[in-house]
């Protein structure tokens, strides 16, 4: 069974989502691809091509290494680990997914699967490639055992697995990747709204130094008592008008409030300031993911302009890449049967 699971792009809201704040998010055209398919061996098999991974684990073997992750998740809650310390490579959070799956629904294998991850997000930008991947596992697993699952589930078990690489998960790249198109979150409630039509741009900066993880638990000192959520919520307010009534000016400044607030709480590498900076002589920018509280990179920057000759030209003059995007209106779904 082959499962289509689409990134995303937080149009505001990245931070504050965490604190009760309202977000604006999308569904994009970037991919995690899963296909699960039965084998005659009694283990499971993980093929991930992006990350060169290929392993079989027995169920036993991947039951513990659940165990071992929930286990460290308590101690990260506790303060005893900081949260890049509960997932030690990328693959794990595939296969804690995966036997994720197996435990809330209490599930027996009766026969090995070969479980094969191909994406087209970028990993680690802020592109929700977590959400997407989780998702695309527990789908495809779902209907490769014909088993019927109501979003709900889909959603709970998605939140627990993003636990474990986020340390607290919003929920809203999940919902997302789930129902595709572009949602307003408020209240713990999802909106639809239609995809923006507006000339938007991905510009790829590079992968951050640090995690979405360690940018939270960063971030987290400025909510904690302080107004700066509302100032969010004001700034995403304004940008879901701004969309909503196809208003490009209005959305510039929405943005550019936006990106000053992200440069107060400190997820906003210098070198990337500069670049959005200089953006803003011809359209607007802001990060779309956690951003980095150290280094030079910050993943995924959103820029609206009429101007595409001007940005390609900055992008070379900083040596970062330009990326084709286009709103997907599509949450997860089946491509085909394998």
């Amino acid at each position: 069974m082959k499962v289509h699971a689409p990134g995303k792009l937080i149009l505001s809201g990245e931070h504050a989502v965490v604190y009760g704040q309202p977000a604006l998010a999308m569904a994009v055209n970037r991919y995690v691809t899963a296909i699960a398919t039965p084998q005659l061996a009694p283990h499971v098999s993980f093929d991930l091509s992006d990350l060169d991974y290929q392993q079989r684990l027995s169920l036993s073997s991947l039951n513990s290494l659940k165990d071992r992750i929930k286990d460290k998740y308590q101690r990260f809650v506790s303060g005893e680990f900081k949260i890049r310390n509960v997932l030690q490579k990328p693959v794990e959070l595939a296969q804690f997914a995966f036997m994720l799956f197996f435990e809330a629904l209490n599930i027996k294998l009766t026969q090995g699967v070969k479980i094969c991850i191909q994406s087209t997000i970028p990993m680690g930008c802020g592109m929700g490639s977590s959400a997407a991947t989780v998702l695309s596992i527990v789908h495809a697993m779902a209907n490769h055992l014909d088993v019927d699952m109501p979003s709900e589930m889909f959603l709970r078990l998605g939140q627990e697995a993003e636990n474990m690489q986020h340390g607290y998960s919003s929920g809203l790249d999940l919902k997302v990747s789930l129902y595709g198109g572009c949602i307003y979150l408020k209240d713990q409630i999802a909106h639809v709204r239609a995809l923006p039509r507006m000339p938007m741009f991905l510009v790829n900066t590079g992968l951050p130094d640090t995690s979405t993880g360690e940018c939270i638990e960063v971030a987290a000192k400025y909510f904690n008592g302080s107004l700066i959520g509302h100032d969010f919520g004001a700034v995403t307010e304004a940008m879901d008008k701004a969309f909503q009534d196809n208003q490009l000016r209005a959305a510039m400044q929405a943005i550019k409030a936006n990106h000053q607030l992200l440069v107060q709480i400190g997820v906003v590498p210098l070198l990337v300031q500069d670049f959005i900076k200089d953006i803003q002589q011809f359209g607007a920018a802001k990060i779309c993911g956690a951003g980095a509280v150290s280094g030079a990179k910050a993943g995924i920057v959103l820029v609206l302009t009429e101007d595409e000759g001007a940005l390609t030209q900055l992008c070379e003059r900083y040596g970062y890449s330009l990326l084709p995007i286009a709103g997907e209106s599509r949450g997860v779904h089946i491509l085909k049967a394998t």
